[in-house]
């Protein structure tokens, strides 16, 4: 005896079957193109302020002119991770940092330090740091190494009125504010980089840019 295949019903059938075979595919390729759009246009980092007219566009001179602006700066090349000579104990930075740290600081005198207020981190390699960069005398603060997400917060309440702050800390403490602040996959950042936040009058922080060692001798017109 033969049977009839009913060809309108597996058609229909088979339609109904593949339907959300599509869906899937169609939900992963749009997933797909996403990822794509932002792994290759979204920002990495923030704004590098030697490159264009970023130190112009991101306001930055007008910020710590005005004294509205707090700097996360990592310390100097550590000792324990190079093969190059300790300035001093194993758990400080190198000579190569030292001097890194003390010629980055001679940019920020540039940029001008009579309004500005400088912490550390209480490690070694922070306070060496620091002292480099900026003199003997930096205030030492345990919040800057144990940091968390209140760590802008406690900066912001450390920062007086119409005076800049200068932090020396440690990269995951920058990583975690550019991760806060829409960086999550930002680079681990330069030994002696400076990130700059400005705080605005209703003391919002806006991440606004960037530079590394060797970026400050792109911007002398602009320090001049």
């Amino acid at each position: 005896m033969k049977h009839c295949i009913d060809q309108s019903s597996l058609s229909q059938r088979t339609t109904t079957a593949i339907r959300p075979l599509r869906w899937l595919l169609a939900g992963l390729a749009s997933i797909a193109l996403t990822l794509w759009v932002y792994y290759n246009y979204w920002p990495r980092s923030p704004a590098n302020l030697a490159e264009a007219d970023n130190m112009i566009s991101t306001q930055v001179l007008d910020f710590w002119t005005r004294g509205e602006m707090i700097v996360l700066v990592r310390h100097g090349e550590r000792c324990d991770s190079s093969s190059n000579p300790c300035l001093g104990p194993s758990d400080g930075i190198t000579v190569v940092g030292s001097s890194v740290s003390k010629a980055v600081g001679q940019w920020f005198a540039r940029l001008g330090l009579d309004s500005t207020d400088v912490l550390a981190s209480p490690t070694t390699r922070t306070v060496q740091t620091a002292q480099a960069m900026f003199g003997p005398g930096t205030n030492a603060q345990h919040w800057l190494h144990d940091c968390d997400q209140t760590l802008i917060d406690q900066a912001i309440t450390h920062k007086k009125d119409q005076r800049n702050l200068v932090l020396v800390t440690h990269s995951g403490c920058i990583s975690q504010i550019e991760t806060l602040h829409g960086y999550p996959r930002a680079p681990k950042s330069e030994y002696a980089s400076a990130l700059f936040v400005a705080i605005d009058g209703d003391g919002t922080a806006t991440l606004r840019g960037l530079l590394n060692p060797e970026d400050w001798p792109k911007l002398p017109a602009l320090l001049d």
